[in-house]
Formats: C-alpha cells, sequence, structure tokens
C-alpha cells in the first residue's frame, strides 16, 4: 500500500519537465489520484496520458491559466466530482522574466506577480472548500530562497512574489489549523531543468553550484522527495512552515 492510498492530489504547472511533473509521479506512485493541470494543453493532454500508462489508472490532465480563477474553481470542481474530495493542493505555477528593475514595464511586473502571487491565492483559495468541509488537507506553496535573498539582477517582481508567498502561506496556516488544514511553502535553491537555459545564463548555474556545500544542483525529483514527506502523516504537527531545500547554499536561521 501506498502512503497516499485513497488521497486526491491537485498540481499546477505539471506538463513541464520539472518540479510539478516529478511531484506527480512521485506521489502517484504512492496510491494518490491525480489532477493535474498546465496553460500548455497539449503537453498537459500528453504527460497525463504518460502518467496514466505509468500507473495503470486515470490521471486527468487539465488546461488551466492559474491567473484566471475561473479556471483554478473548475480545476478543484472537477476533483471533488470525479474523486470526491482534495488532500494535496500544490501551487506550482510560476514565471520569471528577468529586467532590471529600472527597465521593468509594467507587463512584467503584474505577469510575474499574477502567476506567482495571485496563481497561489486562487489556488488555495478554491482548495480550502472541500478540504475545510472533511476537516482535513494540506496545501503546498512554492516559494524560493529569492524570498529570502537579494536574488541577481533582474529578479525584483521574482523575489516579491515569492517574499509575499512566504507570508501568505504563514496567515493561511494560522486561519486554517482549526479546520484540520495544514499550510506549508517550499524555499528551493536551483532545481535544474532544461527550460531555465532559456531564462539564465551559463555562468548563473556554475556560480551556484560552486557556492552550493553539498556541491550540485538540486533536482525535480529532490524537491519531490521532500513534498511527500510534508503531505503525509509522518508531517501531520508541520504547519506554516517555510522550509528550505537549497543543498545548503542558504542555511534558513
Amino acid at each position: 500500500m501506498g502512503k497516499f492510498d485513497g488521497k486526491v492530489a491537485l498540481i499546477t504547472a505539471a506538463a513541464g519537465a520539472g518540479i510539478g511533473h516529478a511531484t506527480a509521479r512521485k506521489l502517484g506512485q504512492e496510491g494518490a489520484q491525480l489532477v493535474l493541470s498546465d496553460a500548455h494543453a497539449r503537453r498537459m493532454a500528453e504527460v497525463a496520458q504518460q502518467l496514466s500508462k505509468e500507473l495503470d489508472r486515470e490521471v486527468v490532465g487539465l488546461e488551466v491559466d492559474v491567473t484566471n480563477s475561473d479556471h483554478v474553481n473548475m480545476m478543484v470542481e472537477t476533483a471533488v466530482r470525479k474523486f470526491g474530495r482534495v488532500d494535496i493542493m500544490m501551487n506550482n505555477a510560476g514565471f520569471n522574466k528577468l529586467a532590471p528593475v529600472w527597465e521593468m514595464d509594467d507587463e512584467s511586473w503584474k505577469r510575474v506577480i499574477d502567476i506567482n502571487l495571485n496563481g497561489t491565492f486562487y489556488g488555495t483559495r478554491a482548495a480550502l472548500q472541500p478540504m475545510m468541509k472533511q476537516k482535513s488537507g494540506v496545501i503546498v506553496n512554492m516559494a524560493s530562497m529569492h524570498g529570502y535573498l537579494g536574488p541577481d539582477d533582474g529578479e525584483s517582481h521574482y523575489a516579491a512574489a515569492k517574499a509575499g508567498i512566504m507570508g501568505f502561506t504563514r496567515a493561511v496556516a494560522t486561519e486554517v489549523g482549526k479546520h484540520g488544514v495544514r499550510v506549508v511553502a517550499l524555499a528551493p535553491g536551483l532545481i535544474y531543468n532544461p527550460f531555465l537555459e532559456r531564462i539564465y545564463p551559463k555562468e548563473f548555474f556554475d556560480n551556484i553550484t560552486t557556492h552550493t556545500p553539498l556541491g550540485r544542483m538540486g533536482t525535480p525529483e529532490d524537491i519531490a522527495n521532500l513534498i511527500a514527506f510534508l503531505c503525509s502523516d509522518d508531517a501531520s504537527f508541520i504547519t506554516g512552515e517555510v522550509v528550505s531545500i537549497t543543498g545548503g547554499f542558504y542555511m534558513a536561521p
């Protein structure tokens, strides 16, 4: 038996090669029913089909724009209609576009805040409806070590959004603990996937690896393993925490 048998997990931005996809696979292997979403419909359909074959059961894949609250509500409603409950909500969708603040246009600022911070709010609000009714559930929000640190040039909007997610996580955890719901956030360091090469130069990866005590970049599977623990009964007394996972690059006080 898997630790998530009988549980239902929802994950946004699950169709890429990164954290969402790896977490879906990990939770699915541990028995969770999966409702996944992504803004890219074709890729989401392909990933859902692939995981359905791997897990030998249906994985639901939906096209969802996390900046549209109606889309996010539909994802949660689909899970409840199909499986009767929501046990895990992973607000994974994120976006970054480098620009120094003095050159940043309004649209870039708004888009990064909208996807990262507003998307997390929409997902949390929607998932809390069934979770509070069933008196259980775990919400996992994706922050970043850049919510703590002054990041590299061009990431002021991203740092603001991720710091906002940290504060939001603590506030919601305080509000919903009495309803049996836990809320946590992760603050990863550099977690490699090929898409990041479109955003950052090679020197960025080399610099972080050199200054990471464990001497490597993180992998999506590193994050998936931590999420599986935090969503399990083994972590039943953990809520409101922002958990750093950086290979030692940043050690939270």
